[in-house]
């Protein structure tokens, strides 16, 4: 299956719009929290990132993200697994570990290599929630970064978007603003 970017881009705008999202960092958790999702921050190995565990019986559904982890990191697992529950009903339980071959119906080697498709489609969920397209168009204004010379550009507006400079050099190879 191929990654589903146009629903995915609609769904995410469609979250923004809905809790009034109107510039960033967007709140993720409170967005999380109004679809009544549980968020819990738990001191866990630093292997473990983040899971979803939704319980179909008593509806309950439950995102937990290391908080061991730098707030934009928690930010962007957060994001990633509100994806999986958004994108990929079949899954009750979902963990997100660095290391590879940990199994449970989840992430396994391919995840980490970005040959699972469910895994590609949570960080581009991810990404298109905590990086707007749209908010990210008006903050660059036809700029096209170097990675090399905007070093403090790229800082303040990844501290803008509560999340890290890698995920937003990332985002905006993506959208086509990365001179290369």
């Amino acid at each position: 299956m191929g990654v589903r970017r146009k629903y995915i881009r609609d769904l995410a705008e469609q979250l923004i719009d809905e809790y009034r999202q109107r510039k960033p960092p967007i709140r993720v958790k409170h967005i999380a929290e109004l679809l009544g999702i549980e968020v819990k921050l738990e001191l866990v190995d630093d292997e473990l990132s983040g899971f979803l565990y939704r319980d179909r019986k008593s509806g309950r559904t439950v995102i937990g993200a290391n908080g061991n982890h730098h707030a934009n990191r928690i930010n962007f697992t957060i994001a990633h697994e509100l994806g999986h529950f958004l994108l990929h009903e079949a899954e009750s339980v979902h963990l997100d570990e660095r290391k590879p071959g940990y199994t449970l119906q989840l992430r396994n080697a391919n995840s980490s290599t970005g040959e699972d498709s469910n895994e590609r489609e949570a960080n581009l969920f991810a990404a298109e929630l905590l990086m707007p397209a749209r908010y990210l168009e008006k903050d660059l204004k036809e700029k096209n970064v170097d990675l090399i010379a905007d070093d403090d550009f790229l800082r303040n507006l990844a501290l803008k978007y509560g999340v890290s400079v890698q995920a937003l050099t990332i985002r905006l190879d993506y959208l086509g603003y990365v001179n290369h």
